[in-house]
């Protein structure tokens, strides 16, 4: 036994018994005891006696001391096993909020450029500032606020210059496009046709359509009664517009011929037109019905050679067309 813990051996055995020995601590004592008994006690009965104490106390603590070690490297095992699926579960968590949620950013873009439209289908355009759409399973027709084109459809007038052009350039960029809605408080919700008042909003709601119908040329700005929420934008865009030349401002796009009567005209009543007493000839429109505004004509100059012809002035305009009542003279200078 000696030779065992002798000699370059003892390297590896005292190590090996001191591990040996912790692991089996109360199996190590209780032999310990044993053999202090079996050489000190001289009694048989009393030292059988003390063997048997010994060797319960030694079961019992002994067995103790094992489940001690093997509960706590199970436990161990339990909380590493417990932290690696926490932190497994965070991760695909975490993955899956990345894939399924839109960034802030985009869903702030997202709720900013379609908070209050209505998404719809173009059914028909019908011209350059009024189409045909269907939302909800119902189709209405929508007039657009905030702009005018010249006139290509109504019954009532002959197609109007650069009118034919608006309304191409119209179905071009709207025919079965969808667009969305967008209503103005301080404008009505239809107006006397019935017509839904809106903007147009397209390239998925962010680009306003009657913008850029002005903003090309394709027709010019209108305030129908009070101002409207991008009225300041469209008369900055119709500037820009008419300094470019562009569309139906270029030169010679829509020739007007001013005429100045030099005596007030007489009416004629079989035919309800009024002939100038200057020799101009007959006017364009009839002076007397239907009762037009200066959503009826395509541009101030046009607006001012009928004002002039059926011999309106200030204080005898019966259509209103003196600048909504100013009094100058100059007719629709809104346009």
């Amino acid at each position: 036994m000696k030779s065992i813990f002798s000699g370059k051996k003892k390297w590896l055995t005292i190590p090996v018994a001191g591990i040996l020995a912790l692991a089996f601590l109360p199996f190590a004592v209780g032999v310990g005891l044993a053999y202090f008994i079996h050489k000190r006690v001289g009694n048989k009965g009393l030292r059988y006696g003390l063997f048997a104490v010994v060797g319960l106390l030694t079961i019992f603590f002994g067995t103790a001391w094992v489940a001690s070690f093997s509960t706590d490297s199970k436990s161990t095992k339990i909380e590493q096993v417990q932290q690696t699926s926490i932190e497994q579960a965070t991760d695909t968590q975490a993955a899956q909020q990345v894939s399924s949620t839109p960034t802030i950013t985009e869903e702030s873009e997202e709720e900013d450029t379609k908070t209050g439209k209505q998404e719809a289908k173009v059914v028909r355009v019908v011209d350059g500032d009024t189409i045909e759409v269907s939302f909800n399973g119902k189709t209405e027709t929508v007039r657009f606020i905030g702009i005018n084109t010249p006139e290509t459809v109504d019954p009532r007038k002959p197609v109007e210059c650069y009118g034919e052009r608006a309304s191409a350039a119209a179905k071009e960029m709207l025919t079965s496009e969808t667009v969305w809605l967008e209503s103005d408080p301080s404008q009505s919700d239809r107006d006397k046709y019935n017509r839904l008042l809106r903007y147009v909003w397209t390239d998925d709601a962010v680009v306003d359509f009657g913008k850029v119908m002005i903003s090309t040329g394709f027709a010019y700005e209108y305030t129908y009664d009070v101002p409207y929420k991008y009225q300041a934008v469209y008369k900055q865009s119709q500037k820009d517009a008419e300094q470019k030349k562009l569309g139906l401002w270029a030169d010679n796009a829509c020739p007007v011929a001013t005429i100045k009567p030099t005596s007030a005209p007489t009416q004629s009543q079989s035919s309800g037109t009024s002939t100038s007493t200057s020799g101009g000839g007959a006017c364009k429109y009839s002076c007397t019905s239907p009762d037009r505004d200066c959503s009826d004509f395509s541009s101030h100059a046009e607006a001012q050679a009928f004002f002039n012809c059926c011999g309106f002035t200030v204080t005898s305009d019966p259509m209103k067309l003196d600048s909504v009542g100013v009094g100058d003279g100059v007719a629709c200078e809104s346009i």
